[in-house]
């Protein structure tokens, strides 16, 4: 059992918690009884499993840490009892996808993590993360997406990467003559969502073949959240396609 918080295999967990780690390493944590379970259903490469025994009896071969070791390496402030390295998955576009979710600029990884989630309930074929300030992988990312990003397909994109896509690319901008509901959503689509502050910027909303608006009918509020706004788009291009 490790019982050291100096232990160098604590110290290398604890490190994933930024993302630059977790980006030069190709790995990333996965915390608690459902993450660890979800990622393990959804075939991703597992590095290995720590467990504090005296908070969670694990059946799977893994470390015994202690609950004290645990609490240093996991990123909730009250662990559940198991953690796990995962190597991240290296995926693509599908081809002949007819929708795509692209976000663009999400600061804040429980957005993220909410679109990816999204996303999947929607039967997205893929998402975007384009200019990325947070990224997938974050705990708090995959904890609001309940584990949607081990299966859905996620890629990193390049604005001239997205400007390429052969779908047509809807926007969804503040203030846009077009609203949501009146645009055709059922052809082959790429619906692309900006930052929660500052939305899209002209260069992002130039290789879109439209913008559309969301109505906002608050006298305080002046858009919705980013993740709402995708779950507004990804569902009203569902009804449209029956």
């Amino acid at each position: 059992m490790i019982t050291s918080v100096d232990n160098q295999r604590v110290k290398e967990v604890v490190r994933l918690r930024r993302g630059r780690e977790r980006r030069a390493s190709g790995l990333f944590i996965a915390e608690g009884v459902r993450e660890v379970e979800r990622a393990r259903d959804a075939g991703l490469a597992i590095r290995e499993i720590f467990v504090a025994p005296e908070l969670l009896q694990w059946s799977d071969a893994h470390t015994e840490v202690s609950a004290r070791v645990l609490a240093k390496m996991a990123y909730r402030p009250e662990p559940e009892g198991v953690l796990a390295i995962v190597e991240t998955p290296q995926r693509t576009l599908p081809d002949n996808a007819t929708l795509l979710l692209v976000a663009v600029g999400i600061e804040k990884p429980g957005n993220l993590g909410a679109m990816a989630r999204t996303a999947d309930a929607a039967g997205v074929d893929a998402l975007i993360v384009a200019d990325a300030r947070s990224d997938p992988w974050n705990p708090n990312a995959i904890r609001a997406s309940t584990g949607a990003v081990f299966t859905l397909p996620i890629v990193d994109a390049t604005r001239d990467e997205v400007a390429a896509l052969t779908q047509r690319k809807v926007a969804a901008v503040v203030g846009a003559p077009t609203t949501y509901t009146s645009s055709d959503l059922t052809r082959p689509t790429a619906l692309i969502v900006g930052a929660e502050d500052t939305g899209l910027d002209e260069h992002w909303r130039a290789i879109a073949d439209e913008q559309v608006a969301l109505p906002v009918k608050g006298n305080t509020t002046d858009s919705l959240n980013a993740s709402a706004a995708a779950a507004v788009l990804l569902y009203e291009t569902l009804r449209q396609r029956g």
